[in-house]
């Protein structure tokens, strides 16, 4: 085996998860979502890596709310988490979305128009 692929030896997806587990259940879903999008999950290995890295650099209690949030807006990649952690936004609360039309102006039709 290559030297350069060595330290995936013992690598696979449960072992992983576990290393996510111990950080938060936010990160170990995320974790499982990048897996998931990937024909194998391999393929996500660096990406996962990635992300259990971040918890050197910010606190646990960051990195899953930060996870949290890329869940709440389907952001499944390490950039969106690494950038959501970057801007603080962990720390913000999303509003939800209003029920209602997005505005309201006298030239926007309304359901009525159409019949």
């Amino acid at each position: 085996m290559p030297a350069n692929h060595r330290f995936r030896s013992d690598m696979s997806p449960g072992v992983i998860r576990v290393q996510a587990a111990r950080i938060g259940p936010n990160v170990e879903t995320f974790v499982d979502v990048l897996m998931r999008n990937r024909r194998h999950p391999e393929q996500a290995y660096r990406a996962c890596l990635g992300v259990l890295k971040l918890a050197r650099s910010y606190s646990k209690d960051r990195l899953d709310a930060a996870c949290e949030r890329a869940l709440e807006i389907n952001a499944h990649s390490y950039s969106s988490l690494n950038s959501i952690l970057k801007n603080g936004l962990d720390r913000q609360r999303r509003d939800p979305a209003p029920d209602g039309p997005a505005i309201t102006h006298q030239n926007i039709r309304g359901a009525g128009y159409f019949h």
